[in-house]
């Protein structure tokens, strides 16, 4: 039974097939092609046989394994490994196929490789994910042939392995990197100019010139006979959360990933920033109710936690609930914070239905409202009119783009601060507004 199941013909089998029926055929008007065609067909069968020992006297002719990471990163390229190697005595002919989960809707893998005696070789794809969750790959198969290519013998490995696809680990590590090594300028993060300077006060110590005689500390100066001056530092351990909407207004899908996945990105790589920088950071996820709250902590390990409940968060089909985001944000966030909001507004109506909970947030906690550019009707307006049809269209989408600008500024009328951003821009604009925000001292 296992024979049967491994057993398989080649295609260029077919074609010997059909070359012989056609010499049947033509032995009808020649008859010297007929016992011609007899031999060619015995020789065939022989051949056949020969073939299939050639494949099955060794017991592992090949040998083949998939490696895959432990996580995927949401809408990033991932690299999958196979490695295989060949047990047979003579060049193999290999075909490999990849059974991909079924959230990639691709059935065409198919990679073609030769493989001499004992000859060991790798073979590197891409996948890139769009929903976060549990994702199965199938069987590893690999049909192997011999330089005859008259039959396939199948084997088949690792049935069933799982891997879960996490939020956007590969884009944190891109900016934890770049932060590192002081190259984040290259990604379009900028240098914000620092005004004046923050007041958590470091250390007192002696005058040296360039220290800014504004802080020159006289009680300490009178003591010691000399200049001292007052020594200050960035605030640190401040709250920070990023908040985000699970309702309907995050389903919409831009390039294929949703906006609650460019939400959920963002943060993650935004929260690591964060914590490098000593700050505490949480997270809160809400629609109809709180669907999952972290507090802020100062740990670089709370960055695993806030990952995990990022994995599990989803979009609802419901409107989110601003008042009981603002009745939790007044409970259980005392501490003066920074609040990042991740949300969209699709018409200035819709703002105006939240903006007294906003307002009213914005009183106590430094306030980012963030929302996103419709970029399919960025494509909209771009193109020429042509028609009346076209026309009707470029001004119903230009109205929506004005809309976008007018809620900005309705946001800012009552100081909340206020991102538009194109979905592929929000962590960067996020971390920028983030050491704006810090530099200025607004926190």
């Amino acid at each position: 039974m296992q024979f049967l199941k491994s057993f398989y013909i080649h295609n260029v089998f077919f074609r010997y097939i059909a070359i012989l029926s056609a010499s049947f055929i033509l032995s009808y008007w020649i008859p010297v092609l007929y016992p011609i065609t007899w031999l060619l067909s015995i020789l065939l069968i022989t051949l056949f046989l020969f073939d299939a020992y050639l494949l099955y006297t060794a017991k592992k002719g090949i040998v083949a394994s998939r490696i895959l990471p432990k996580k995927l990163s949401n809408s990033d390229l991932n690299p999958v490994l196979i490695k295989f190697e060949s047990h047979y005595a003579f060049l193999t002919q290999v075909s490999i196929i990849d059974e991909l989960p079924a959230q990639f809707q691709k059935r065409d893998f198919d990679h073609k490789i030769s493989l001499t005696k004992g000859e060991k070789k790798e073979f590197k794809y891409t996948v890139r994910p769009v929903d976060r969750g549990e994702y199965v790959f199938g069987n590893l198969i690999v049909f192997a042939s011999s330089p005859l290519k008259i039959i396939k013998r199948k084997f088949v490995f690792q049935k069933d392995q799982m891997v879960p696809v996490y939020p956007s680990i590969i884009q944190m590590q891109q900016y934890d990197f770049l932060a590192i090594n002081n190259r984040l300028t290259e990604i379009g993060l900028k240098k914000i100019r620092r005004i004046g300077h923050t007041q958590e006060f470091e250390q007192i110590k002696e005058y040296v010139q360039g220290d800014d005689f504004r802080t020159v500390n006289w009680k300490a100066t009178a003591k010691r006979n000399q200049l001292m001056v007052n020594q200050y530092q960035d605030e640190r351990s401040q709250p920070i959360y990023s908040v985000i909407d699970t309702g309907r207004v995050m389903k919409m899908p831009f390039n294929g990933l949703k906006l609650l996945d460019y939400a959920i990105n963002s943060a993650l790589a935004f929260s690591n920033v964060a914590l490098k920088r000593n700050d505490k950071t949480g997270m809160i996820a809400f629609s109809k109710k709180i669907e999952s709250f972290v507090p802020a902590i100062q740990k670089i390990t709370h960055l695993n936690t806030i990952l995990e409940k990022l994995y599990n968060i989803n979009t609802q089909f419901t409107d989110a609930d601003y008042g009981m985001l603002y009745a939790h944000v007044k409970r259980n966030v005392n501490q003066r914070s920074l609040l990042l909001l991740y949300t969209n507004f699709e018409h200035i109506s819709a703002l105006k239905r939240q903006l007294p909970f906003l307002s009213a947030i914005a009183k106590k906690h430094v306030l980012v409202v963030i929302f996103f550019e419709n970029t399919e009707l960025d494509t909209l307006i771009s193109k020429d009119a042509q028609d009346l049809q076209t026309i009707y269209h470029k001004t119903i989408a230009e109205k929506f783009t004005l809309e976008k600008r007018l809620m900005q500024k309705e946001l800012q009328k009552y100081g909340i601060q206020t991102i538009l951003t194109k979905p592929e821009n929000l962590t960067m604009n996020t971390i920028n507004k983030y050491l704006e925000i810090k530099a200025r001292g607004l926190l």
